[in-house]
């Protein structure tokens, strides 16, 4: 919640990259996630030999790298690694930019699906799948030109919207990921920010292009974009954040003198008056004249092409292959069951009157579970989540055989960006380390955190959720970059999901059953996104039968489950990963148990998980497979040198 801006992560709890049910026992490399599009290049197969390969992969990223300058900051790669110098340049996201970065997508992919297995080792063999499928996640739905290609989520539909697209994240990179340590390092950012002229100016036409094949936002989304936009541009340009930010980055650098000091603020300041606002602004003014235009439908069926779009977004954000229908009664089967355990929880608490969700919204309201909504009230809600960090720590080794090296940090989302953000999310270290991770609380309602939904929050978003799985990632110096950094939103989430049931199996929730309400409370949230997403996209529900159907199931505060829906309604299928993911991690669990008996090992089953780095579901199933294999052969070596010593 790895959105949002999670290049991992959008849980949303953010952004802070599964599939239900049985798992195929073919070995291969076409699931949901990596379809088989090799039989059109089979009969023109390249022979390559393993370091060719990983050189092919290199040039992948470097021309994926130069055409996203805002990942490449958010990741803080070498510039040789990029092409060339990144940090003063933006992507390009008008409609010509759009075609040439999935036509790019298109044919790197082709190139891959053209290269002869034969001879190849089994991890270049992996390394090909996953970035193939790496290239396919970007294109998104071919038939569909609306939209833009987000660095995490892939093809979105809306590239202005309340909770991301360009307009966010351009200034979101800056502001909190960009690095000046230096007065060259400043100029860059100028520079940058220079070229919003030319980013807001592309956004505009790619609106207008994207409305004249008949695609116009939500009156939400529309909304919720307007709110955002005119946000940006109400206070004076010295105090937004772009400003701000450069302001503090400045005091670091320890040889600038107090006038050139000034000087770099006074330019940044007047770029933001004469540049920036009013790009922001006739972006705005466009927007607003499509308020007359909107779409009966809240879904994207209602605009040309949805249906296509979803069930690309299904395979693609879901990782799976199952049908709207048939994951819609995934989800009520999950509600159900949750629902279920939360009852028994309640009435031994003394909770018995009304439905789980009545209960559950009584019980939030309660003020011994509530922080102040003051500055005080914050600072106790950090030091809590800080405490809580530290307590898990205490645990992991039990847990995990390999530990992140890179730390991880608390902050409250900026306010000037906290009512269109989501309510949690994480956003990556630095490629070196030098930068931490980053878990993100919106603090913008503090009625909507009651004390009990803190831990499970943590153990998502920090550790051992998204934290664990992008650093391990990250360490994997041996995978190739594009692996490194792979946005399979299913897999991403997924492991975040378990990772709260997993702190609930280390007993971190003993003799907490409040907190372990809290648990079950997001577990349910998850399901019944399953049932919102589907129902918004392609059952053609409304807003607002979306919204009571959740705040009626889960007991979540109004204003959260509103953001929750319109979140949705932004990013079709996005919200599918979590639920199917962590299903379909303890469903190869639960295989891997059941194949080793005594000799599973929790441990070593975590490493077969995180270790390769975000994978699509197919391929996680491969990894675990050959785990399961690795193990029984080590446990026969034992068996036979343990004969072997009592015949002697």
């Amino acid at each position: 919640m790895v959105p949002q801006p999670s290049i991992l992560g959008f849980s949303r709890m953010r952004p802070s990259c599964v599939l239900l049910g049985a798992i195929s026992l073919v070995l291969a490399g076409c699931g949901p996630g990596t379809e088989d599009h090799t039989s059109s290049a089979a009969s023109e197969s390249v022979v390559m030999s393993d370091r060719a390969v990983a050189d092919l992969l290199g040039e992948q990223t470097t021309e994926f790298l130069r055409q996203q300058p805002l990942l490449a900051t958010l990741l803080d790669v070498p510039e040789e690694l990029a092409g060339g110098p990144y940090a003063g340049r933006l992507p390009d996201y008008d409609q010509a930019g759009f075609d040439r970065w999935r036509d790019l997508e298109t044919r790197a992919a082709e190139r891959l699906e053209a290269v002869s297995h034969e001879g190849l080792s089994s991890r270049t063999v992996t390394d090909l799948k996953v970035v193939d499928a790496v290239h396919r996640y970007y294109v998104g739905e071919p038939s569909v030109s609306y939209g833009y290609v987000d660095s995490y989520f892939g093809h979105l539909p809306f590239i202005v919207s309340q909770i991301n697209g360009p307009l966010i994240d351009a200034p979101d990179r800056m502001q909190n990921q960009q690095t000046v340590a230096s007065v060259a390092d400043a100029r860059d950012y100028l520079e940058r920010l220079r070229g919003f002229g030319k980013l807001t100016e592309q956004v505009q036409k790619k609106l207008e292009a994207d409305a004249a094949v008949g695609l116009v936002p939500p009156k939400a989304i529309l909304d919720g974009a307007l709110g955002f936009l005119d946000g940006f541009v109400a206070p004076p340009a010295v105090d937004n954040g772009l400003v701000t930010a450069l302001a503090e980055k400045l005091e670091g650098i320890e040889a600038l003198e107090p006038e050139d000091r000034t000087a770099l603020l006074e330019e940044a300041t007047a770029t933001v008056e004469t540049v920036v606002y009013p790009g922001y602004r006739s972006v705005a003014e466009t927007l607003r004249g499509f308020e007359d235009r909107v779409p009966i439908g809240d879904g994207i069926w209602a605009q040309p092409g949805g249906d296509a779009f979803y069930r690309t977004a299904v395979r693609l954000l879901g990782d799976t292959d199952k049908t709207p229908d048939e994951i819609h009664g995934i989800g009520l089967a999950e509600v159900d069951r949750i629902t279920g355990e939360m009852d028994i929880i309640l009435r031994a608490q003394g909770y018995t009157e009304g439905t789980v969700g009545e209960r559950m919204a009584a019980l939030a309201g309660e003020k011994r579970f509530l922080y102040p909504d003051t500055d005080e009230g914050r600072h106790r809600i950090l030091a809590e989540l800080n405490r809580l960090i530290t307590r898990v720590e205490g645990i992991l080794p039990e847990y995990f055989a390999t530990l992140p090296t890179q730390p991880i940090e608390v902050r409250r989302v900026p306010v000037q960006s906290q009512d269109g953000a989501p309510f949690g999310y994480y956003t990556n270290p630095s490629m070196d380390g030098s930068r931490p991770g980053i878990y993100w609380i919106n603090l913008r309602e503090m009625a909507a955190w009651p004390s009990y939904t803190l831990p499970t929050l943590t153990y998502h978003e920090a550790i051992p959720g998204h934290h664990f799985q992008v650093s391990l990632a990250m360490a994997q110096q041996d995978l190739p970059f594009l692996r490194q950094n792979a946005p399979f939103n299913a897999y991403a989430e997924g492991w975040a999901l378990y990772s709260e049931r997993l702190a609930w199996q280390a007993g971190l929730y003993k003799d907490d059953p409040f907190g372990d309400l809290g648990r079950l409370k997001d577990e349910l949230f998850r399901a019944v996104r399953l049932v919102v997403d589907t129902g918004i996209h392609a059952k053609h529900w409304s807003r607002e039968q979306a919204i009571e159907y959740m705040s009626s199931v889960t007991g979540n505060h109004p204003t959260e489950v509103t953001a929750e829906i319109e979140r949705y309604m932004a990013w079709p299928g996005q919200a599918l990963g979590y639920k199917l993911g962590m299903l379909e991690i303890l469903n190869l669990r639960s295989k891997a148990e059941r194949a080793l008996g005594e000799d599973f090992d929790l441990r070593g089953f975590h490493d077969a998980v995180l270790l390769p780095g975000a994978v699509p579901m197919s391929v996680l199933h491969d990894e675990v497979l050959d785990w399961v294999r690795s193990q029984k052969a080590a446990a026969k070596e034992d068996i036979s040198e343990g004969d072997a010593g009592a015949d002697a």
